[in-house]
């Protein structure tokens, strides 16, 4: 069940039934792969139609940021949950912990696996950790792609977790399905804030929609052109796109 909105297709669940679609790729052993997607996703395929199509074509696409909850809701009149990837990650562990899935941890450098190790073995001890790999921070090549494809499926695990960063994490994951036999999650910069590398935003800030103003507070130069560049176009589309849909109830209404 996905609906459009503006550049991209979002998966409309609520949050318990999109760990439960989660697990049932991963019961079914299926190629595939998951996008958690926020504003700069949405204007990163707004401004890319391959991007686009990209997310479009991904078996889940969470609505990770408040913005699209909200929006959704605007668009629709349906209460949609926010499926925020820094919640989704801690709860996709656990659960599969207790059912004794092996995951595998692809991306981020080695210092921040290093330091995923250490938080696993703390809060997720009994987790199956199938493997954990850095790629180099280039294009890799045809050859090492390979090698890295066959030490993911040979790991045993049943479910990958990309951190890569988007939209490098999504372009990967396409390229993957059907390689890597298993499904993969895109989940950006919620493993760094999981493990302590970062501090996530207070509550109310999560709930008011402010929680990239938290992060840009952290991380002014990376995310100050970021921030306020998509923002507005952010903004500037999902007006044309409330305006539009309203349309046809004004058009019945003047009838």
């Amino acid at each position: 069940m996905k609906k459009d909105f503006i550049s991209i297709k979002v998966s409309s669940h609520t949050y318990a039934q999109f760990i439960d679609k989660t697990l049932e790729l991963i019961n079914k052993k299926k190629s595939s792969y998951i996008c958690v997607a926020n504003i700069h996703m949405l204007v990163e395929a707004y401004q890319d139609e391959d991007f686009a199509t990209i997310v479009n074509s991904a078996d889940l696409c969470a609505p990770d940021g408040m913005p699209l909850a909200w929006g959704m809701r605007l668009l629709y009149g349906e209460k949609q949950d926010r499926v925020c990837g820094m919640d989704l990650l801690p709860d996709l562990l656990a659960q599969s912990e207790i059912k004794g899935i092996p995951v595998f941890f692809y991306g981020g450098s080695n210092e921040m696996l290093v330091k995923n190790q250490a938080f696993l073995d703390e809060k997720h001890p009994k987790l199956n950790t199938a493997g954990m790999l850095s790629p180099p921070f280039r294009q890799l090549s045809p050859k090492e792609e390979a090698e890295h494809v066959d030490m993911i499926n040979g790991s045993g695990a049943k479910f990958l977790v990309v951190a890569l960063g988007c939209p490098k994490q999504e372009k990967w994951m396409a390229r993957m399905k059907g390689k890597i036999q298993m499904p993969m999650i895109g989940i950006g910069g919620a493993l760094p804030v999981m493990i302590g590398l970062q501090k996530r935003a207070p509550v109310w800030m999560q709930k008011t929609s402010l929680e990239w103003l938290f992060r840009l507070m952290q991380e002014p130069k990376r995310l100050m052109k970021r921030y306020f560049v998509t923002n507005t176009v952010f903004l500037f589309l999902f007006c044309l796109e409330l305006a539009a849909s309203k349309r046809p109830n004004i058009k019945a209404t003047l009838n």
